[in-house]
This record gives structure tokens, C-alpha cells and sequence, in this order.
């Protein structure tokens, strides 16, 4: 792996354990920053959801629905200019650090001269509908 996309690896799992902070704080708007202005979030069983204030009235609805802490496992990133692409697991866990969901999932990300977003965010659950 060459310096540049190391030093990537290392920004972006520094981005995700900070988001996976929040998101255990219960901090919504704080994790809705983490997208771009005009993300979409494609979750299993729903619609799209556009834009930050969606993306976070649906994560305060996950944490409603009993979600407490997200865990995001980076496995493949590949840059392209000012976006790229990551290929991740995830586990989803209650209060009681019990799973209440894992899967995959890709994420395109874009740069927006300051800072990586997250642009689009797709995931599948392994768990049987």
C-alpha cells in the first residue's frame, strides 16, 4: 500500500472513531455533520434519505429504536481525486453492547477542500428479513 493512500486509511479510521464517539454520546447533530450537505443514506428497508437534517432525525430514530453504539470496520478505501470509496462492516449494538444488527456496506465519500464527507452511505444487514 503506498504512503498516500496509508496516510488516508489513518484520516479516515480517525473520522469513524470519532463518529462512532457521537453516536454513542447520543450527539445526532454532531454526527450529521460528518455528511456533506447533500448526502443520501440508502438503508435497507427504507427510502433514501437526503440531506443532514433527514440523516439525522433517522439516526436519532435508530437510537430511539434502542441502537446505542455503531462499530465500523474499514476494509477497502481507494481514492479517486477529491472522492472516495469504502467498502466496511458494521455490528450495531444495544445499551447492553448486545448486536442488534451487522452487515456490509460501501460509502462514497467527497472531499470538500477542508474535509472528508460522507457523500453517499449504502449498507445490507447479514441478519435473515
Amino acid at each position: 500500500m503506498n504512503t498516500q493512500l496509508t496516510d488516508l486509511h489513518q484520516e479516515f479510521d480517525t473520522i469513524m472513531h470519532n463518529f462512532q464517539r457521537l453516536f454513542s454520546d447520543g450527539e445526532m447533530s454532531e454526527v450529521a455533520r460528518f455528511y456533506s450537505d447533500n448526502a443520501m443514506l440508502m438503508p435497507v428497508g427504507s427510502d433514501l434519505v437526503k440531506g443532514r437534517q433527514a440523516i439525522e432525525a433517522y439516526w436519532q430514530e435508530a437510537v430511539d429504536m434502542g441502537i446505542r453504539h455503531i462499530r465500523i470496520d474499514l476494509m477497502e478505501l481507494e481514492q479517486h481525486g477529491d472522492s472516495a470509496t469504502e467498502v466496511s462492516r458494521y455490528t450495531m449494538l444495544d445499551a447492553d453492547e448486545a448486536v442488534v444488527d451487522h452487515g456490509k456496506g460501501i460509502m462514497i465519500w467527497k472531499h470538500d477542500g477542508k474535509s472528508w464527507k460522507m457523500h453517499r452511505d449504502i449498507w445490507t444487514s447479514n441478519s435473515a428479513c
